[in-house]
């Protein structure tokens, strides 16, 4: 299941986010090599982890988490806006039904992190239904815009790929209906909806 934590409920899963962090900092900070603020405990937490941002995290049976990822609105601070915008052609996206995805990250020590991709992205698409999202962007690197543009949905540059210090980076706008919903949880094998409103208890 994925679980939806806003600001309200972080302290009731404090423990599950930190260890978002803690993955986060492992993935990007020590396989990926790029510059990131990490805390003295080992977390990589930015500027844009604010209390606009929203957390979907994956958990297993066990309850532990196998991978999460960062929502933020287009209409505030979030990172193609503040950090990339060069990358769009026609200007950054933004409205009330248009939100960001970044951070997209599984537990490192998974030794198939299939599964928690699956259900991360299945949730996205639950979540954008749910909120009246009708897109979603991303920045990523060029391997993570092949592997997107390559699951089928609805995805676009939103402009040329551009180098940033050793890497080539991108910009994506993702756009919602209730068919992709139907497309992702066919690929995924999903009968019926991944996504725990748990956090609806701690408001």
């Amino acid at each position: 299941m994925v679980l939806v934590v806003t600001a309200p409920a972080r302290a009731r899963y404090a423990d599950l986010i930190a260890d978002m962090h803690r993955h986060r900092k492992q993935v990007f900070v020590d396989r990926f090599g790029w510059e990131l603020p990490v805390t003295e405990d080992g977390l990589e937490v930015d500027q844009f982890d604010t209390e606009a941002a929203v957390y979907l995290l994956a958990v297993g049976p066990d309850r532990r988490l196998i991978g999460s990822l960062r929502l933020l609105p287009s209409t505030g601070p979030h990172l193609l806006g503040d950090i990339f915008p060069r990358l769009c052609d026609t200007g950054v996206p933004r409205s009330e039904g248009v939100w960001e995805v970044s951070r997209f990250c599984t537990d490192p020590a998974l030794k198939d992190p299939r599964l928690a991709r699956k259900l991360l992205l299945v949730a996205l698409v639950e979540f954008a239904l749910l909120h009246e999202v009708f897109r979603f962007t991303c920045v990523t690197h060029l391997l993570g815009l092949q592997q997107l543009i390559g699951i089928g949905w609805d995805a676009r540059p939103l402009g040329p790929p551009q180098a940033d210090g050793d890497e080539t980076i991108g910009a994506l706008a993702i756009d919602i209906t209730p068919e992709t919903l139907r497309l992702l949880r066919r690929q995924a094998g999903f009968s019926g909806p991944v996504l725990q409103w748990e956090v609806r208890d701690a408001a």
